[in-house]
């Protein structure tokens, strides 16, 4: 169960999980995946021998097997060392045992599913710690819908109760890999794109990003890039938001486009 936190709180721990380190991370707004994010985030990796774990906890089953579909794009790819990583118990996701994939992963996927999940299973454990090394050691993380939003400090779209709720107390926490970030996803698809504005407008200390299907950005160091087939919007507090195409690029340092 999640605890729920005040507005100094949660600020408190954006500050704390909000660090990239030296890896990369390729963020994708749900839909199918194009074949230059599949090829960008195995590059990233290490290429097709590199080891990848895949985590498909914010979906609905309770087991997810070894051969799980859901991580055949990565073997139709040529992805040679793949594992599916999954629990619904806390304290399993504590374990030593458990986290032991994590411990030589160059590479992470989070497939989509319910913000709520991962965070009910995974936040201030022995994973999240295990994820955070990932990075630190040059490696890249990357997710799509649910596994995109889970990577910005603060969580939109996290209630229990539904999808449709931006701010949820006691799920506004995300696992930080982006430092004051909100990412929202399935963008122009759902009709989406004016949805982030609220969350800036209260939390001005953020940069919202939404992010359409089929679309991602790969994040280095402090810089952006947008790849696939459509847009990406870009969100500050008291500015009228914006999109990026294809090929752009942003500095997230001074939140502007290059």
């Amino acid at each position: 169960m999640v605890v729920w936190m005040n507005r100094l709180a949660v600020s408190f721990l954006i500050s704390l999980l909000a660090a990239q380190g030296a890896g990369s991370l390729v963020v994708v707004g749900g839909g199918p995946l194009p074949e230059v994010i599949v090829k960008r985030f195995i590059e990233l990796a290490g290429g097709v021998d590199a080891p990848i774990v895949v985590i498909p906890t914010a979906g609905e089953g309770d087991n997810y097997p070894a051969d799980w579909g859901g991580a055949g794009f990565l073997r139709k790819a040529g992805c040679k060392d793949v594992k599916v990583m999954h629990t619904r118990n806390r304290g399993v996701a504590d374990s030593e045992a458990f986290v032991e994939p994590l411990r030589r992963a160059r590479g992470v996927w989070f497939p989509g599913g319910r913000q709520w999940r991962l965070v009910d299973s995974y936040l201030n454990t022995r994973t999240q710690r295990e994820l955070e090394k990932v990075l630190e050691r040059g490696g890249v993380i990357g997710g799509t819908s649910a596994g995109a939003t889970i990577q910005g400090s603060y969580l939109v779209r996290g209630a229990r109760e539904g999808n449709t709720i931006m701010m949820a107390p006691g799920y506004e926490v995300g696992f930080g890999y982006l430092k004051h970030v909100a990412v929202d996803q399935h963008l122009l698809k759902r009709n989406r794109q004016n949805d982030l504005v609220a969350v800036v407008e209260k939390h001005r200390e953020l940069l919202g990003i939404g992010i359409d299907e089929s679309t991602a950005i790969v994040v280095e160091g402090d810089e952006f890039e947008v790849i696939g087939s459509s847009k990406v919007a870009i969100y500050e507090a008291g500015k009228k938001y914006y999109f990026l195409e294809p090929g752009a690029r942003f500095d997230l340092k001074q939140r502007k486009a290059q």
